[in-house]
């Protein structure tokens, strides 16, 4: 048992301690009162039988803050009784969904799972999808070790479960060590693929068999609450440019051989996904023993609409608030199953979003920030093949420049020259913030310079990219009609951070973390260690007292 408050004010088993009236009067041998034994120190809690680590793609902070008092579920739980971390970043500079999810456990950056970005992610050619529905994926790329690689080391027995709408989000937090990873299958069903089995399993036969997705077919997504509820306008042209409509209700195809791709996109797509855990988690029986298991759950949806109508919208609204529902149920299912006081809860974010490029100009009176670098990339391609260099020698994916250095030498072209020259015609660019080469940013301030310490943090030491480019604030790369992702600032890298359950201190935290930590704060709670060093440390400000 804990000391109680009279005990740290000096009342302890019931006798006062005693009290020096003067400190020269010697108290007599005789007078002296019994050694008093102190209570003994609490014990430490027993680690949890069940971590569930719930990722919700691109899910921002703000979302708490503007619609946190609609909030009546699982995100209002979590949010009001967990260990709330507000300033939280995935700090790294390409804020996508695989690298974000690369770092949720692995207590990593980037620079050293070697996910750098989506197209360099896990997709796999040689590794199909069971069944098909998608590209091929694996985890070949990712490097190192993950939480439940160190929680296999203490004990082989533990068992892990990952799923997701999206592959990437489902393999990557397990690294390299999972079995048991499913992601949806652009025909409508739960697959995974064949690096990890050459059949499914039973239990997610059975599950597929239930077509959930089918059934929603010409069904409607209306608003959850009265439209009193909601600030948001539901008439934003901006919100129609990548086509369809942009106001409610949203009917979904009554085409049974396009469900399955149109299903991924609405709200209905994460509470199936959450039946799907709920099904393995029985079917695995995790949590139901004395050792720690691990369930990951990666909800894909909150991307989908924030892409579509952006972070402004009335859609990400009502989503959100659905979501909340959704996490709400799926959260009592569990202690419908399992002890309340078993299980650890952590949830993040793999990246935040910003606003429509035009919305964002429309509020701070500035022309519509789109950078297009399409003509300096064709230009310099057309110089080096007129020099017999093959135009893939310079491959530009998301502000990072990747030399075929070989190429241009074989052209009798000096490497080093051809990328000075690129570099100072990529500055000229309008919208572009700087333009920086990695390996010098580690001499820069990155206490106090975002660009060089997320950048840093980016690449490999073993990875060729000299040339390194960031937006100015609000600017999207190129002409694309969705709200997106992916540059170094604030608003793609804060994420929330949340633990909740009897090893954590409820409360808000104001200070300023990373998603890294979460790996180590995690295993401090399951009592393993990680095999290898980290970028991340321990919350201690997360964790209860003992």
């Amino acid at each position: 048992m804990r000391l109680s408050l009279l005990a740290r004010l000096g009342v302890v088993a019931g006798f006062a301690l005693p009290t020096i009236a003067c400190a020269q009067a010697a108290t007599p041998a005789a007078a002296t009162p019994a050694a008093v034994t102190p209570a003994p120190a609490a014990p430490p809690p027993a680690p949890p039988r069940l971590v569930v680590f719930i990722t919700v793609d691109q899910l921002i902070p703000a979302y708490f803050d503007r619609w946190g008092s609609q909030f009546t579920g699982g995100l209002a739980r979590l949010a009001h009784n967990g260990a709330h971390f507000t300033e939280a970043y995935q700090d790294h500079a390409v804020t996508e969904t695989a690298p974000g999810h690369a770092s949720t456990m692995s207590g990593r950056h980037p620079r050293s799972t070697g996910i750098v970005a989506n197209d360099r992610g896990v997709y796999d050619e040689q590794a199909p999808v069971i069944g098909g529905g998608g590209p091929g994926a694996s985890p070949y790329r990712f490097r190192g070790s993950v939480l439940y690689d160190w929680m296999r080391a203490v004990d082989p027995a533990a068992r892990a479960l990952s799923v997701s709408r999206k592959d990437r989000g489902a393999i990557l937090p397990l690294g390299r060590a999972g079995r048991d990873v499913y992601w949806y299958a652009t025909t409508g069903r739960m697959s995974t693929s064949t690096w990890y089995r050459d059949t499914l399993p039973s239990w997610v036969q059975a599950f597929n068999a239930r077509r959930i997705p089918h059934r929603h077919a010409g069904r409607e997504w209306t608003l959850l609450l009265p439209e009193s509820a909601y600030a948001e306008p539901d008439s934003v042209a901006e919100e129609a440019a990548g086509g369809g409509g942009y106001m409610f209700p949203h009917r979904l195809t009554d085409d049974t051989t396009r469900i399955g791709a149109a299903f991924a996109g609405v709200p209905a797509m994460d509470e199936m996904l959450l039946q799907f855990a709920l099904a393995g988690l029985h079917a695995m029986e995790l949590g139901a023993t004395n050792r720690t298991d691990l369930l990951a759950v990666s909800l894909s949806t909150t991307d989908a609409v924030g892409h579509r109508w952006g972070p402004d919208s009335r859609e990400i609204h009502d989503h959100v608030l659905r979501l909340d529902r959704a996490l709400g149920a799926f959260i009592d299912s569990l202690y419908r199953v399992r002890d309340s006081s078993s299980i650890a809860f952590a949830l993040t974010s793999d990246h935040g979003v910003a606003s429509y490029p035009e919305i964002y100009a429309q509020r701070h009176g500035l022309a519509v920030p789109r950078v297009n670098v399409r003509p300096l990339l064709e230009a310099t391609a057309a110089a080096l093949e007129a020099r017999g260099v093959p135009a893939t020698a310079l491959n530009w994916d998301w502000g990072m420049v990747y030399p075929d250095r070989a190429a241009m030498r074989r052209a009798g072209l000096d490497p080093d020259s051809v990328l000075r020259s690129f570099a100072s015609e990529l500055r000229k660019v309008p919208g572009i913030a700087r333009v920086d080469d990695p390996r010098a940013l580690a001499q820069r301030d990155t206490a106090t310079d975002t660009y060089a310490r997320r950048w840093a943090h980016m690449i490999p030491a073993d990875y060729d990219v000299p040339i390194v480019a960031s937006l100015e604030p609000g600017a999207y790369w190129g002409m694309g009609t969705s709200a997106t992702h992916g540059t170094p600032h604030d608003y793609d890298a804060h994420v929330p951070v949340i633990f909740y359950g009897p090893w954590f201190r409820p409360g808000r935290q104001v200070e300023r973390v990373s998603v890294v930590d979460m790996g180590p704060t995690l295993a401090r709670i399951i009592g393993v260690n990680p095999t290898e060093p980290l970028d991340g440390r321990v919350l201690e400000r997360a964790l209860r007292a003992q």
